[in-house]
């Protein structure tokens, strides 16, 4: 599905992310943890494509194909899809509006979606305009569900929001990152960014990853990651790698 291979990128003259190699493969699920400004979100960044960043070196590859240079908007129609942490607010756009242009043949399945996460009343208001920090999180998570990617980036899902809004998050992104019903044996992908870990409860994750000053640093089981992390912070896991 998705594999990056050595891949440098600089924002202006600094030097973000350096040496990364990853591979996600068709219906896995990779977790993405690491003190802040390590790189994270700026790998995700990378992989979406935006401007402002500028890979010096390496390549990345979606379903076989070099991506590298591609706009933003090719991506998407690749089946790219993206949860920002900080989403920008459209006062000229309402919701509804965008799921409509977006959802292509699954027009039936937005008023679904929309229940699900408890948005049909928000479906006439600009967006995230006066949202809450739930329901900015439902909103991106609703319209990736509408959207569909073949692989699904999320950065930090869980941030900012109350522990029931952690529920109906946890469970849309679960659902999100099923096999789609529509499309026989067609199986979803994903990388997540959390600091919690809350978003594991309802995540089946394949591979854990740290990554700190901008290279990646342990890779294993995510919940084993998780759990030395919060006793002893990621010094162990820069101690670690040394050892190996």
């Amino acid at each position: 599905m998705l594999e990056i291979e050595d891949l440098h990128v600089k924002i202006g003259d600094r030097e973000v992310l350096h040496d990364i190699n990853l591979t996600i493969r068709e219906g896995e699920t990779h977790v993405l943890m690491g003190p802040n400004g390590s790189g994270k979100t700026t790998l995700l960044r990378a992989i979406m494509g935006f401007s402002g960043l500028d890979v010096t070196k390496g390549t990345i590859r979606f379903k076989g194909k070099d991506i590298t240079n591609l706009p933003i908007h090719e991506r998407a129609k690749m089946g790219i899809g993206m949860l920002f942490q900080r989403p920008p607010t459209i006062s000229g756009l309402k919701l509804g509006k965008l799921l409509a242009v977006t959802s292509g043949d699954r027009t039936a399945m937005v008023s679904e979606y929309a229940r699900f996460l408890h948005m049909d009343a928000f479906m006439d208001r600009a967006i995230n305009l006066g949202f809450s920090g739930g329901e900015i999180k439902r909103s991106e998570v609703l319209q990736l569900m509408v959207q569909q990617p073949d692989f699904v980036m999320l950065d930090e899902p869980e941030s900012g929001v109350d522990l029931e809004n952690i529920t109906l998050i946890g469970n849309a992104i679960a659902r999100l990152l099923e096999k789609d019903v529509h499309i026989v044996n067609r199986k979803k992908s994903g990388l997540v960014i959390t600091h919690t870990g809350y978003i594991l409860d309802y995540l089946d994750a394949d591979f854990g990853h740290v990554m700190c000053d901008g290279a990646f640093r342990c890779h294993g089981n995510p919940r084993e990651i998780l759990k030395v992390i919060k006793t002893s912070g990621y010094k162990e896991c820069l101690a670690c790698q040394k050892i190996q």
